[in-house]
């Protein structure tokens, strides 16, 4: 939603500028990372100028490290939040695809970009391709998250966060 881009924006901004903050740690609410777009607001008036892709960028250039802490499901452009940030670490019961294609839609925030770059082509492809949703042990063998986590996962991220 536009609340969520502007806030993820925001905090991101507000973090990078204050020498306090070390780390960012980038979560969902209510046991899930985010379900991506919501696409009935594909078909809105342009959305204030705030877009997904440019947020994720800024995640990217953040010079603290930002960790993502998946739980539930990182789908489309939850998915390509985590993809921007330097760490992922994801609940065991965690699922990330990009069903999007499963309605004829690409990636639109990079994710087609950053997900060949961290996993491989041939990895990638099939994500990318099939739109299925990845359970987290397979996506630490592929190398899509740094490490999958049993405990409280923001807990994790939070480590992770303080120790890099």
């Amino acid at each position: 939603s536009l609340t969520v881009l502007q806030a993820l924006k925001d905090g991101l901004k507000r973090a990078d500028a204050d020498p306090s903050v070390k780390a960012v740690m980038i979560c969902g609410e209510n046991g899930k990372f985010s379900a991506g777009a919501d696409i009935r607001g594909f078909s809105s008036p342009k959305r204030q100028g705030i877009a997904l892709g440019p947020i994720i960028s800024l995640i990217e250039r953040s010079e603290k490290p930002v960790v993502a802490a998946i739980e539930g499901i990182a789908l489309g452009g939850g998915l390509e939040v985590a993809l921007g940030c330097h760490y992922r670490i994801a609940h065991v019961k965690a699922r990330m695809g990009l069903p999007e294609v499963t309605i004829g839609l690409l990636p639109g925030a990079e994710g087609t970009q950053r997900l060949p770059r961290l996993i491989g082509v041939p990895a990638a492809l099939d994500i990318i391709t099939t739109g299925r949703h990845i359970p987290a042990t397979e996506a630490l063998k592929l190398g899509l998250v740094d490490e999958v986590v049993e405990e409280n996962t923001v807990e994790a991220a939070i480590r992770l966060a303080n120790k890099v």
